[in-house]
């Protein structure tokens, strides 16, 4: 649904199908930010978060984080630019996104 929400709003987008592919995806792509979910087999959201951070590519790049969880140290933790909580809808992911990038 992300995906198809940023492509049909007109953002390029990549896909990666684990936490362990997003974090190799997004250090070696020109990137403006990344969407994760936190509870993804492998490497999840948090920990892919973490690492991408650790990258010198990570540097300005907002994260926007999608989760069920309510716990508002998750997100601190994670360094998220945004949360939104699923199950959410396009607009809330485009306003998201809209915002962070400003």
């Amino acid at each position: 649904m992300a995906t198809l929400a940023l492509t049909g709003a007109g953002y390029n987008t990549l896909i990666a199908i684990d936490g362990a592919d997003g974090y190799a995806t997004a250090i070696v792509n020109p990137i403006r930010a990344v969407v994760t979910a936190v509870n993804m087999p492998g490497m999840n959201g948090i920990e892919l978060i973490r690492k991408f951070r650790a990258h010198p590519s990570s540097a300005g790049v907002p994260v926007i984080l999608l989760t069920m969880e309510t716990d508002k140290a998750t997100m601190r933790d994670a360094k998220a630019a945004a949360r939104i909580t699923k199950p959410f809808t396009e607009g809330q992911l485009l306003t998201a996104i809209s915002k962070v990038l400003a």
